[in-house]
């Protein structure tokens, strides 16, 4: 089941130009598909692929490597971070 024909709890209100509002009509009644409907999956088709474009990265074969050998590498921690995590343990309690 996808996220447009599951169970409904939630609602999101627009207020649109005339010629807005006749222009999804229209492409809507082409599709075959109420107003509601087609902007719902227009909408949730759009905000997978921002998703999608902000999660997700694509790299060339050479900087690929590079990304891979520098998570290769052993962390390797400045004194700075040790004392913050010396810090954060005196003063945070972990249940």
């Amino acid at each position: 089941m996808d996220a447009a024909t599951q169970n409904k709890n939630e609602r999101i209100n627009l207020r649109v130009k005339d010629s807005a509002k006749q222009l999804i009509s229209l492409a809507a009644e082409f599709e075959g598909k109420t107003v509601t409907h087609f902007i719902l999956t227009s909408a949730l088709k759009c905000a997978e692929e921002t998703v999608r474009e902000h999660q997700m990265m694509a790299l060339n074969t050479k900087n690929s490597r590079i990304f891979f050998d520098a998570l290769a590498v052993p962390v390797q921690f400045n004194q700075k971070l040790i004392t913050a995590f010396e810090e954060y343990e005196k003063h945070v309690i972990s249940k």
